[in-house]
């Protein structure tokens, strides 16, 4: 019997490119499959960091996409729905089900959990017992300080959403941000942010992604004032001993398979 396929979710993240590299050096490659479930509304720089990671997993990332929906406004729009307790549709519409669709029975999947959510990452195993799932990471005790190191190290360009300071490489104007985090976007992404508050305007009250605490007044983009929030600069590139030797296993497996 043969054994089973081991599935790395690539996201075009710096903390999946690492978990992604670190399973193809431990594992028969034969057994590695590498998707990105691509949402459409992300920087279109992540399709340059997509191919430079390519070439330095030597591996194919098959990519996939949803067969209903363009990108997350075509989700917000036809959904006319952006966020609510339970969490994005989109998130679910573009990503969950192409990957769902992909998945076979018996996949060990891969999760780019660094060591700083090991909590997090036991509960989800703790939650989905039934599901295999591998933490490179968290194993090595990589932070996301760490892989954005390793990246850079590895002579890979960060994406562009790091370069600007984001925390994360999620779409450009993720329903999910926080009031920081939307006006660092009415700044970079202009556009964006006014497409947003044109579409909660539509959408009506219902939309609005905050609450005032005291009075529970829901408060729109439209009405958001520009220094409200605090989205911090980007994690600093520093790496740990852990990172060090992570990479040593990666070297390692770079000079077999050259």
């Amino acid at each position: 019997m043969s054994e089973p396929r081991i599935v790395c979710r690539f996201s075009c993240g710096a903390a999946s490119a690492i978990a992604t590299k670190l399973i193809l050096a431990q594992y028969d490659r034969e057994r590695v499959a590498i998707t990105y479930s691509n949402p459409g509304s992300e920087h279109p720089d992540n399709l340059r960091f997509l191919a430079d990671c390519q070439r330095w997993f030597n591996h194919e990332i098959v990519i996939l996409k949803s067969d209903d929906y363009d990108d997350t406004w075509d989700v917000f729009e036809r959904e006319r729905f952006l966020v609510g307790h339970q969490g994005a549709k989109c998130t679910g519409l573009l990503k969950r089900s192409p990957t769902y669709e992909f998945q076979k029975p018996g996949d060990i999947i891969v999760f780019g959990y660094t060591s700083e959510e090991a909590k997090r990452a036991k509960r989800f195993r703790e939650q989905n017992f039934e599901q295999p799932f591998l933490t490179p990471l968290i194993d090595a005790g990589l932070t996301k300080a760490d892989c954005l190191a390793m990246i850079e190290r590895a002579g890979i360009e960060l994406p562009a959403m790091y370069r600007l300071g984001y925390h994360n490489n999620n779409c450009i104007g993720c329903v999910k941000g926080g009031m920081g985090y939307w006006n660092k976007i009415r700044r970079d992404f202009p556009e964006v942010y006014e497409r947003m508050a044109a579409l909660q305007r539509d959408l009506g009250p219902g939309s609005y992604f905050w609450r005032e605490r005291d009075t529970k007044e829901r408060i729109s983009l439209d009405a958001l004032d520009p220094n409200r929030g605090n989205h911090n600069d980007e994690p600093d590139i520093d790496c740990s001993l852990m990172c060090h030797q992570a990479e040593a296993t990666i070297a390692d497996d770079d000079c077999e398979a050259a």
